[in-house]
């Protein structure tokens, strides 16, 4: 009973490979049944994201289940194998526990600490569970899994600190506005960058969204998207006015914004603060506009800085993660190791309790007439001798040794107990 990985991620393989070995839809159930029906796999689960491709399972032995999994993943995505092994990684046993362990904390995800591979390894146990792909091995390591991801979460901050230039700017925002409830917002230009932030800040609560736009035909479909108003482009500056956020990705060779423009604006605003961020490239707005009161420009170079920064605090957060798991692993592996010993105790027991059947028995052929309590007496005593006698054995087949396996053979010789039978159970 082994805990097997096999996989490739984003480190291991561009997309194009990535694309090929995606299990999506109905081949993700298909692949279960398929590698489940391998004959040195126990249990399976498939993990597919954009990131990475990766199976966890309970393999009798690793060298067997390695050849076999990679020549059904091969012939089911009608990939080439050498192109496959050179993608593919392989962990087992400790190894494979940490890394799944690590994959559920994000520690190995292209952006540590973002929050969406816990979800995505929920969906895959689900999914297992309700295939009945899984037992009890793989059952108690996707639970603990998460459990872990959950701790790694409560007691580091390695989900804090925006590392995407778009995430960084809603940081920003609020740092300026603290709430951005109530607050409007203009979307100057389509580019993506901007886009995305866009939506980061509709997540946020702001009350407005306004759209300009050179093409209005572009403008009106954005706002339909974000539930906002488009604006012809050489109005925007009256729409600067109400709007206390701006996102300025126009795409124009010069500024599109001056600062004495600005400062029409903000004698209309009441000098009301405003968080300007300019992530084109060229610039767009000019740098002057940040010496106006109450304005706030940021260019993407401030933005890269931040993110820098912060995926830098990220780091020294996934080391106190790190520590996190390593302090997870033992207790889990000390677990699997007792379910190792658990046929060999069964089979210890039943053979104390065959012996004290046997010998009551012939205590009661040679008393006959020995009343209820003496035969409960009898009996209450044979019990608690069996019991004391197989209770150190019991705890030490139960307890994680080095020399479990060694320990398992000399208990099933000093017992007699029939190996093929205990196997069987």
């Amino acid at each position: 009973m082994k805990v097997f990985v096999a996989g490739l991620n984003h480190k291991t393989a561009d997309i194009d490979v990535r694309e090929k070995v995606a299990f999506n839809g109905s081949r993700l159930e298909d692949g279960l049944i398929r590698f489940k029906e391998l004959p040195e796999v126990e249990e399976v689960l498939i993990l597919s994201t954009c990131n990475r491709v990766e199976l966890y399972a309970n393999v009798r032995d690793t060298s067997k289940a390695s050849e076999s999994i990679k020549i059904l993943l091969s012939e089911f995505h009608n990939i080439n194998r050498k192109l496959l092994d050179k993608a593919v990684y392989i962990y087992d046993d400790v190894n494979a526990v940490r890394h799944i362990f690590r994959v559920a904390s994000s520690l190995d995800s292209m952006v540590i600490g973002e929050p969406q591979i816990l979800g995505q390894l929920k969906k895959a146990f689900e999914l297992a569970l309700e295939k009945k792909t899984m037992g009890i091995l793989l059952n108690r390591l996707m639970k603990k899994a998460i459990s872990v991801a959950k701790r790694v979460r409560r007691e580091t901050r390695i989900a804090e600190h925006a590392v995407s230039v778009s995430f960084a700017a809603v940081e920003l925002a609020k740092k300026i506005f603290t709430d951005l409830s109530g607050k409007v917002f203009m979307l100057l230009g389509a580019g993506e960058m901007a886009e995305l932030a866009a939506r980061h800040l509709m997540s946020s609560g702001v009350r407005e969204v306004i759209v300009a736009n050179r093409k209005y035909e572009r403008a009106c479909e954005i706002a339909k998207e974000f539930n906002g108003r488009p604006v012809k482009f050489d109005d925007f500056l009256q729409e600067m006015v109400p709007s206390d956020i701006v996102i300025c990705s126009t795409g124009a060779r010069n500024y599109v914004l001056s600062k004495g423009q600005m400062q029409k604006v903000m004698k209309e605003r009441k000098q009301r603060p405003v968080f300007i961020i300019d992530i084109s490239v060229p610039r767009n707005i000019d740098p002057e506009v940040n010496n106006l009161d109450n304005v706030y420009l940021y260019n993407i170079d401030d933005l890269q800085g931040i993110v820098d920064k912060n995926k830098f605090e990220r780091q020294k957060e996934a080391e106190k993660a790190e520590k996190i798991i390593e302090e997870e692993i033992e207790p889990f592996l000390k677990w699997q190791s007792s379910l190792d010993s658990v046929p060999t105790i069964v089979a210890l027991r039943e053979k104390a309790e065959e012996i004290k059947k046997e010998e009551l028995e012939k205590l009661l052929n040679r008393f006959p007439d020995m009343e209820e309590k003496q035969r409960k007496a009898s009996e209450y005593m044979a019990t608690a001798i069996v019991n004391k006698l197989i209770h150190q054995p019991t705890v030490a087949l139960k307890e994680y040794s080095e020399d479990r396996d060694l320990m398992i053979a000399v208990i099933k010789r000093l017992f007699a107990i029939d190996e093929e039978k205990d196997e069987d159970k």
